[in-house]
């Protein structure tokens, strides 16, 4: 087992869990973006707070930043630009009917996935949507985008790519190509049984890589829409995926991520070690970094799998890594964003003993149901004895309990109390669904606008943000078998 990273510093002014974390492209400062409804800027050379980004009216979804611009997306269905500098919202994006899960900013565009089962182009200067792409019947979560001048010049396709295509994955089990000049869909990539949880573009090939919940990883021709492999070795939903080198990386609920060669599909390498779902991916300078639902960060020497280090702190799942120089930054749901150094330490740090079972802390300090439910792993290695479920505040919430083949769904009550639902028998290929659609709240001065609602297969776990004084009573989650 590798040693212990050195923690350098911990980021811990949120009052609710980070959803992600961007780093400049000069690695000057850090945007996180959380549950609290707030952003901040970090200054990575001192690890101080530049400026707190507050505007958003729900919980911080995603954030990108730039050298002289911030970007945040938001369950309240805005996204806002921002300027580093004074922390000073510069514009505010609205067209989004529901929450916005995705943001890209590139070549001057902002393009953004939402629930709303839609995609939109933005013009960043004018704050106004350019395009909007329609087609997915359930909710968009991730995306890409090629550039022009990453496509073939072919005569007749000069028309169709000339603003680039932008390629969106989906609930619905599609992924989808978009012309961004025409907003016309140019191709549906069809062959996934589950929800599109990630993808990856390879422009200079211009192939797709998508990963689902029916345990498989497909690459497909772009312009074709054809599908040229199916990766199959996992035994759970793909959650990430890293592209380097003409080597894919997988990251799975099944606890492991695998390397794959880009080009036949033959997986080349299988790392181990983690004690939940893989949640996030980062690749630098020879190593993998890896966050998972054990609340652990891990560096694997990519080219012969070895466990480098280990990095502990944390208390909940990792839903983000960023690396830069020999520095390592992780994000979760512990309302803290935590860096230590990738290099070897000569005194590796001792691992902690994992305190006791205590009372779980709000939902805003614990980064949302969605995280948890990626977390859960249920796989065949899960403990044998369920966790104790504890009593609890309203607007409060918990994990799934698992206990070896089962798994017991906490429901929040009217009054507060928790009830739980039968124990439902789950494999490894099950997957954590969202029935419900109470979100946003509605307003007294409007009439509440409802997202749309997800049919009842939907594989991905809706985050819900349940303030105190919230009298409706959502439905929240089941599983449902996907394969």
């Amino acid at each position: 087992m590798g040693g212990g990273g050195s923690a350098l510093r911990v980021c811990a002014e949120h009052r609710g869990g980070i959803n992600w974390l961007s780093l400049s492209p000069d690695g000057q400062r850090l945007l996180t973006g959380s549950e609290d409804g707030t952003a901040r800027l970090w200054s990575t050379a001192d690890g101080q707070c530049c400026a707190l980004l507050r505007g958003h009216e729900s919980y911080v979804t995603f954030c990108q930043l730039e050298n002289e611009a911030a970007f945040t997306c938001s369950a309240d269905r805005t996204i806002r630009k921002w300027d580093v500098l004074t922390g000073q919202c510069l514009q505010v994006f609205r067209g989004h009917t529901s929450i916005v899960n995705r943001i890209l900013v590139t070549n001057n565009q902002l393009f953004s996935s939402s629930y709303d089962r839609t995609a939109r182009a933005w013009s960043v200067d004018k704050g106004q949507a350019s395009r909007e792409f329609r087609g997915h019947r359930n909710c968009v979560l991730t995306l890409a985008y090629s550039a022009p001048w990453d496509l073939p010049g072919a005569p007749f396709e000069e028309e169709a790519v000339a603003g680039g295509l932008l390629v969106t994955g989906s609930t619905d089990g599609t992924a989808k190509v978009w012309q961004v000049a025409s907003g016309c869909c140019h191709q549906t990539l069809r062959g996934h049984t589950g929800a599109v949880l990630c993808l990856v573009l390879d422009t200079s090939s211009h192939t797709a890589f998508t990963g689902s919940t029916d345990t498989t990883i497909r690459a497909w021709d772009i312009l074709s829409g054809e599908q040229l492999r199916v990766f199959r070795e996992h035994q759970g939903s793909v959650i990430c995926l890293e592209l380097v080198n003409q080597h894919v990386y997988s990251g799975s609920a099944d606890r492991t991520v695998k390397c794959w060669l880009a080009d036949t599909g033959e997986c080349v390498r299988t790392f181990p070690a983690h004690r939940h779902s893989v949640s996030a991916l980062k690749y630098h300078a020879g190593t993998l970094f890896t966050g998972s639902g054990d609340a652990r960060a891990r560096a694997f020497d990519a080219q012969s799998g070895a466990l480098q280090r280990v990095f502990r702190g944390h208390a909940f799942i990792i839903n983000c890594i960023q690396v830069h120089g020999q520095v390592l930054y992780t994000a979760s749901t512990t309302a803290r964003c935590a860096s230590g150094t990738c290099a070897d330490s000569p005194h590796p740090t001792a691992a902690p003993r994992r305190p006791p079972a205590q009372p779980l802390p709000p939902l805003q300090q614990q980064g949302g149901l969605r995280h948890h439910a990626l977390a859960a792993g249920l796989s065949p290695s899960t403990p044998a004895h369920p966790r104790t479920h504890p009593e609890t505040h309203r607007g409060s919430t918990v994990p799934l309990v698992s206990g070896g083949d089962k798994a017991v769904l906490p429901f929040l009550g009217v009054r507060g109390r928790w009830k739980l639902s039968r124990p439902l028998r789950a494999r490894p290929q099950d997957t954590v669904l969202a029935c419900g659609d109470t979100y946003p709240p509605p307003s007294p001065q409007a009439p509440a606008q409802r997202p749309a609602p997800d049919p009842p297969w939907s594989p991905v776990a809706r985050s819900l943000a349940l303030p105190a004084e919230r009298k409706q009573m959502p439905v929240l989650y089941a599983l449902s078998q996907t394969g």
